[in-house]
């Protein structure tokens, strides 16, 4: 026999409305926590961009593990409202994640206002990444997001005890939890040691690089004008005045410069992606040298201090290395580092390529090099300026 309670519990069934609004408040977090997850390096950089904008960026040695957690967290509570997993629990936890970012995306809005119309400086965090890449929205945008979502998690939180747990037992429920945490933690792992399962970067595979980092200097045509003594004029392209007296031996004798026309066939065009140089110690610029190299690897280094010191060592980076050198391809670093720094890095590594600066504002960047491959270092692979190839350290 049941109680009067067991037999309610039995006959208790979900309103459709709070089906779909239920439904509609799992999936926003499940695709957020995934889109974060398929790129934890990259939340754990947003992380690191929120801690500096508050003034805490003694925090930035955690920024990647908060990050992932918060992640794991945000797409375990997804997943257990989606399956009705401890239900009046999980609906806490949405209350508490939502008030907590509604109330931090309400500053960023006001802050970003204030920065915008008054000339005030807090620092503010441009794009909350709360959907990673895969979606940038404006601090405003964000903030109106979060009160509808806001809305939704008030309505289904009043309306928890219309909304029956999943019909398995407590340990039951709990390994279910943990089955969603883990599937966000896995995901997490496996894109931190290799590379992310979904590229957002500007240099993912079948991107031509040159057209958008290159900046194509303005296309010139000179011609030379002539005129003989009977007033027949000839006007002459570099080529040609090269081999003119070959197709024309009396030509000088017979012909008398009068003027140099210059006129321009193609203006010049900025890059589509500003701030991409490879500076060697000297100031001199090879990007658009080695960008259009037939083939060349680029050995991505945004930083050195923080370049693993594992993969420098490794026989696998000197193979490779090695095995340009044998075949006439192009190995070359690149890093946001200083020169002085660059020279310590080649002589406590030993190494035998260059290694070329790109200069970044530490704040502002643009963070070219360290979004390029989230490894670091990373290699890419390029044929005639087209990404081929992406490996991160421990897949050389």
């Amino acid at each position: 026999m049941y109680s009067s309670n067991q037999k309610f519990m039995r006959k208790q069934k979900e309103p459709n409305w709070i089906i779909v609004l239920r439904v509609i408040l799992a999936c926003v977090f499940i695709f957020s926590g995934l889109m974060k997850a398929v790129d934890p390096v990259a939340f754990g950089i947003k992380v690191d961009e929120y801690f500096n904008s508050f003034g805490i960026a003694f925090m930035h040695p955690f920024s990647l593990w908060i990050g992932i957690l918060a992640v794991t967290a945000e797409f375990a509570l997804g997943f257990m409202l989606l399956c009705k997993i401890r239900v009046k629990l999980t609906t806490l936890g949405y209350l508490l994640f939502m008030l907590f970012f509604f109330f931090l995306t309400a500053w960023l809005a006001v802050a970003e206002h204030l920065e915008v119309n008054y000339g005030y400086n807090f620092g503010v965090v441009k794009d909350c990444g709360c959907f990673g890449q895969a979606i940038a929205m404006s601090n405003m945008e964000t903030f109106l997001k979060n009160v509808v979502l806001m809305i939704l998690t008030l309505i289904v939180f009043g309306k928890r005890k219309a909304i029956p747990d999943l019909k398995l037992t407590l340990l039951g429920q709990w390994l279910f939890a943990f089955v969603g945490a883990g599937l966000a933690l896995l995901i997490q792992i496996y894109c931190l040691r290799n590379l992310p399962v979904i590229d957002f970067s500007n240099w993912k595979k079948g991107i031509d690089v040159v057209t958008l980092f290159v900046e194509k200097s303005e296309e010139k045509e000179i011609l030379f004008l002539y005129q003989n003594k009977d007033g027949l004029e000839k006007r002459l392209s570099m080529e040609e005045m090269e081999n003119i007296t070959e197709t024309f031996p009396k030509f000088y004798e017979e012909f008398n410069y009068i003027d140099r026309i210059d006129s321009v066939i193609a203006e010049a065009v900025k890059a589509e992606k500003e701030g991409f140089s490879m500076l060697d110690n000297q100031g001199r610029d090879f990007a658009s040298v080695y960008l259009n190299e037939t083939a060349i690897y680029l050995l991505f280094m945004h930083d050195l201090d923080e370049a693993n010191a594992e993969a420098m060592k490794s026989e696998k980076l000197k193979n490779l290395v090695v095995y340009c050198l044998d075949n006439n391809i192009d190995f070359v670093g690149i890093t946001n580092s200083s020169y002085e720094e660059i020279d310590k890095f080649i002589k406590k590594y030993e190494i035998n390529f260059p290694i070329y600066h790109n200069p970044i504002d530490p704040v502002k960047g643009p963070f070219i090099v360290r979004d390029a491959i989230r490894s670091n270092p990373g290699l890419i692979v390029l044929e005639n300026g087209v990404v081929k190839e992406k490996k991160s350290w421990r897949n050389f």
